[in-house]
């Protein structure tokens, strides 16, 4: 059972959430895009409490924050923990810190009693999970997975900055990414702690879950470019309105996803140019987000949406172009590490219980490169991206005491018990 202790290490913890989220490149809402002073800024105060936890510090070509707890053993195999730093825009609080900050004190906790593990532990705070300044997504997580593309470096944000540039500034070497890969050789695998994202754990009145899968996501950009005209002049029947092609197509996306059980579709964001009140839209560029447990339907219900994007298009006398933003496979969270946060989960005297995650994690990425788990925890509501997103102590302490039990069954199971 959760002691005073570990509800008063809770309390840190969301203290420290608050120090985080207090720190933004936006005065009025809460943003941490990758390569910023802002990020930089969260990634100083996070390794200073790593350094006061017994950590040694670093970071690497991309810019991820990394903390390391040495095993009681030299040549011992190592153990990630972690989760993200950069937020979305107008974001909340626990959205990748919580997992951060929540490892971080179990270490801290660690070093505290002067203990250490048959297994080095790894700490990884990542420099981009959201993707909000390049539209990448895990970009510190695939660096550390070796899944880098270097077409990436070329990819500019709405300043025109490149992201080689970026990651200099930040203080990274683009020039080292393709072989800035973890080595996977000493690895027992990774674990993060992340708030759920939805309302599944509230509804069972449960503060914490075990992930079985991370879905499938298709991330696209949908370019429709028709052509720019007076607002006065053009009669209706004369136009090639790349906006109302673009509205058309949004309320395609919406019948789309509604058509599988499962299946989620999202227009996110709308770019329209010129931009001008008196102008007809000749280009609209849009965002389009689509998700599934199955890859496979994933797959189809991209495609029909891809042909009714040509479809439109031709009708209205239109051009159309899909880039891909990125496309993730769905990924199984190990049997054997899920087992494991199980037996935690249920020696905390709460009740074990899986479910998918229906948004994407580090643990995607880094699934390439050993077995990954996820320890899911309650949020009000299910709400996140969103300042309301809210989290309680008493929830934060049960993760904490699961984590912390399964650091010891881990180190069991890595000593053959």
């Amino acid at each position: 059972m959760r002691t005073m202790d570990t509800l008063d290490a809770a309390n840190t913890i969301m203290e420290r959430a608050d120090a985080i989220g207090a720190i933004s490149e936006e005065p009025d809402r809460r943003t941490r895009r990758y390569g910023t002073p802002a990020m930089r800024q969260v990634d100083d105060l996070v390794a200073a409490w790593m350094r006061a936890a017994g950590m040694e510090v670093r970071t690497d070509a991309i810019g991820n924050l990394i903390g390391r707890y040495e095993a009681a053993a030299p040549n011992a195999k190592t153990l990630l923990l972690g989760s993200h730093l950069d937020t979305v825009r107008d974001a909340g609080r626990y959205d990748g810190p919580l997992g951060v900050l929540v490892a971080l004190t179990a270490v801290e906790r660690l070093d505290a009693r002067g203990e250490r593990l048959p297994y080095a532990v790894e700490l990884y705070a990542f420099a981009d999970e959201e993707g909000l300044r390049y539209h990448s997504g895990y970009l510190g997580s695939r660096v550390v997975a070796g899944a880098w593309n270097p077409d990436y470096l070329t990819v500019t944000d709405s300043d025109g900055i490149t992201l080689e540039q970026a990651i200099r500034e930040f203080g990274g070497d683009p020039d080292t990414l393709a072989v800035a890969a973890r080595p996977a050789d000493d690895l027992l695998g990774y674990v993060e702690v992340h708030i759920e994202q939805g309302p599944v754990l509230e509804h069972r009145d449960l503060p914490v879950g075990i992930v079985t899968t991370i879905q499938a996501a298709s991330r696209r950009t949908v370019v429709f470019s028709g052509e720019a005209g007076h607002a006065g002049t053009v009669p209706m029947a004369l136009r090639h309105d790349a906006l109302t092609a673009a509205a058309e197509f949004v309320l395609a996306v919406e019948r789309q996803g509604r058509e599988a059980p499962g299946l989620v579709a999202t227009v996110g964001q709308l770019g329209v140019e010129p931009g001008a009140s008196n102008v007809i839209p000749g280009r609209v560029t849009l965002s389009l987000d689509v998700r599934h447990p199955d890859a496979e339907t994933l797959r189809d219900a991209s495609r029909a949406l891809e042909e009714r994007s040509a479809a439109i298009a031709a009708r209205r006398g239109l051009r159309v172009e899909w880039n891909e933003a990125g496309i993730g496979e769905a990924v199984e969270c190990s049997p054997r590490l899920r087992m494991l946060l199980a037996q935690a989960v249920q020696a905390a005297g709460i009740e074990p219980f899986e479910l998918p995650s229906g948004a994407g994690h580090d643990g995607a990425a880094l699934s390439r490169l050993t077995d990954i788990a996820m320890l899911f925890v309650r949020c009000k509501g299910g709400i996140s991206h969103n300042p309301a997103e809210s989290v309680t102590a008493a929830d934060v302490a049960a993760a904490l005491d699961v984590l912390e039990r399964f650091l010891t069954l881990l180190a069991g199971a890595s000593n053959g018990e």
